[in-house]
């Protein structure tokens, strides 16, 4: 399943704001008493995006003060993690004798059943995260070795960080685009990544399971493919060498997939094509110069690849979506 959420305060009168908002994330998060010294005009606003399993929220709010105490524990606890991304501002969070403050585009864990401090803060304006929360017993890393993580600074700049923050964003930016069969698939991904980032911190990756590592490595290839479609030289050798696996291996992994390496680039050239060809704002862009932007150099080729993939040639598709109220969804064959 997924279901989906938006809140502004905003829309509540100034009085009102601060305890509607404790109220809201005491249900959709969890049971935290909250301080803040802009209480009385208490701006913020919150998107959920809940996966089954794992929700994932949005959170935009002023400064202020969270606490959890055994009390809290006692009468609430959903026995989860929670991973806080941090946007803007600064995150601190103190917990089983950690203290740690993160800044921009880093991550920290932290364990509903503990209790916890934490504040939130920003030189000016509003703070900014996404918090990501799942039951501890998805992750499949024995839970006295994720302990030591809980609190910590988790660099979301490179490697398996980088590649979770990228995701975490892209993830949010669709909020209402998702299908209700979308839901297990990315709660299972979502869960693999953040299993896959305390193994890197832990340098415990052989405690995953291989189907764990799989995934992962599917993410990775994935992501590679996507940031290089413009590169005319993305082939299948490059994918592999970028992602440090044989070309045999490569090919393994898609047949799984049931597709092959280079009908993926293919299909996710066209689909940027595809997406340009119908943006009002790329209507004096030549057709051959789309094709060009994502890795097309032959336009003859372009072009009957494209009338393959959608039933129209690309001129005819762009001349069918002028003309349409909304966007042309012609019969895709892959």
């Amino acid at each position: 399943m997924v279901t989906t959420a938006e809140f502004k305060t905003s829309y509540l009168p100034a009085a009102e704001r601060f305890g509607h908002w404790c109220d809201l994330t005491s249900d959709s998060i969890v049971p935290n008493k909250l301080r803040s010294d802009h209480a009385s005009d208490f701006r913020a606003a919150l998107r959920l995006l809940d996966l089954g399993m794992v929700q994932i929220s949005a959170l935009t709010y002023p400064p202020l003060e969270i606490s959890r105490h055994a009390k809290l524990i006692r009468q609430s606890d959903p026995e989860q993690y929670q991973l806080m991304l941090n946007l803007r501002g600064r995150h601190r969070i103190v917990q089983g004798g950690s203290d740690t403050t993160i800044g921009a585009g880093e991550l920290t864990l932290y364990d509903t059943s503990r209790p916890l401090h934490g504040s939130a803060h920003a030189d000016s304006g509003l703070v900014e995260g996404i918090l990501v929360q799942f039951p501890r017993a998805l992750l499949t890393l024995p839970a006295d070795r994720v302990r030591p993580l809980t609190a910590e600074r988790l660099s979301g700049r490179d490697g398996v960080g980088a590649l979770l923050v990228g995701y975490l964003r892209q993830l949010v930016a669709g909020i209402g685009s998702y299908t209700a069969a979308d839901g297990p698939r990315l709660a299972t991904v979502t869960v693999d990544l953040l299993t896959a980032l305390c193994a890197h911190h832990l340098d415990a990756e052989r405690a995953m399971p291989p189907e764990g590592h799989r995934r992962v490595l599917f993410l990775r290839i994935h992501a590679f493919i996507e940031q290089h479609l413009a590169d005319p030289g993305l082939t299948p050798a490059a994918v592999a060498a970028a992602c440090q696996i044989s070309l045999r291996q490569l090919h393994r992994l898609f047949r799984e997939q049931d597709r092959t390496v280079a009908a993926w680039i293919r299909h996710r050239r066209l689909e940027s094509c595809r997406r340009d060809l119908v943006d009002p704002t790329l209507s004096r862009r030549p057709i051959h110069a789309t094709a060009a932007r994502w890795g097309f150099t032959d336009p003859a080729n372009f072009s009957r690849v494209f009338r393959t993939a959608y039933g129209v040639t690309p001129g005819d598709y762009r001349r069918t979506a002028r003309t349409d109220t909304g966007h042309p969804s012609p019969a895709t064959r892959h």
